[in-house]
């Protein structure tokens, strides 16, 4: 099994880069540049769809053979504002020169030639709340399944407020049987404020053959091969994550883990 939990192998150009084949799965990329002022970065999508995220800072971007213009509003992820992404289907490229200093996560799966490229947002992704009680967390939704424009991706930002638990109650999404369950690989792209705190993330199984509790810090991204994924964020610090998602089909069903499965029904009332 390879190690859950990636640490920024830099703190300037690109910090991040996983592929398939090193996550020892199937479908589920993920890069992250961390750009200054002017910097220029380029890439070939090859045989997979990419959505763009401007997580922090603004940067112009071109894709596709067209010129979008300058992307980004929001200079630090934390003020929740609606991101400004850019899908790019596969077969093209994009070029991206840093407006400001800027954060571009780079999500990716198999694509197939299904959509054309696009922006994403700000218009059209609302901060929406789910959960109750300390479960209570913040989702922009940047490409879920009601939104038809990708081939594969599901990609959407959560932020969770300190002392909150996410992506709780425990679930998991690790079969392919639709509508009952979906198998979707996942990536989880943390940050943290203040920049200098830290979480917890447990990835486990039912017959705990993958059972692992990471300490979280900021930058940091974790890897769901499998099984059930929650996160919290202790008192005095808050939580982002970027989600990335993609399996043999395009839906998110999901099965809770027994011991939350209460939990569960009594929150729908």
């Amino acid at each position: 099994m390879p190690d859950l939990l990636r640490r920024p192998f830099g703190s300037h150009g690109k910090v991040h880069q996983i592929t398939p084949a090193d996550a020892g799965w199937r479908h589920v990329g993920f890069g992250l540049y961390r750009l200054r002022a002017g910097d220029r970065i380029a890439e070939a999508t090859g045989a997979c769809e990419v959505i763009l995220v401007m997580v922090e800072g603004k940067a112009r971007m071109k894709a596709a053979g067209r010129d979008w213009g300058l992307l980004g509003e929001r200079m630090d992820v934390f003020e929740k504002t609606p991101p400004h992404c850019l899908y790019v289907p596969d077969g093209h490229d994009w070029q991206a020169e840093a407006a400001t200093d800027c954060v571009i996560a780079v999500c990716s799966a198999p694509g197939r030639g299904g959509h054309q490229a696009r922006r994403i947002g700000p218009d059209g992704i609302t901060l929406t709340e789910r959960g109750k009680g300390t479960n209570t967390r913040h989702i922009n939704n940047i490409a879920m399944e009601d939104q038809d424009f990708a081939d594969n991706l599901l990609v959407t930002e959560v932020f969770t407020p300190a002392g909150h638990w996410s992506s709780y109650p425990s679930h998991r999404h690790d079969e392919d049987d639709f509508p009952r369950i979906t198998y979707l690989e996942e990536t989880y792209y943390h940050r943290l404020n203040p920049g200098n705190g830290w979480a917890i993330q447990r990835v486990y199984t039912d017959d705990g053959s993958l059972d692992e509790a990471m300490a979280v810090r900021d930058g940091d991204v974790v890897l769901v091969p499998r099984g059930h994924h929650p996160c919290g964020a202790p008192y005095g610090f808050e939580m982002y994550y970027l989600n990335v998602m993609a399996g043999p089909r395009r839906n998110w069903r999901f099965i809770p883990a027994p011991e939350v499965e209460w939990i569960m029904e009594r929150d729908k009332g």
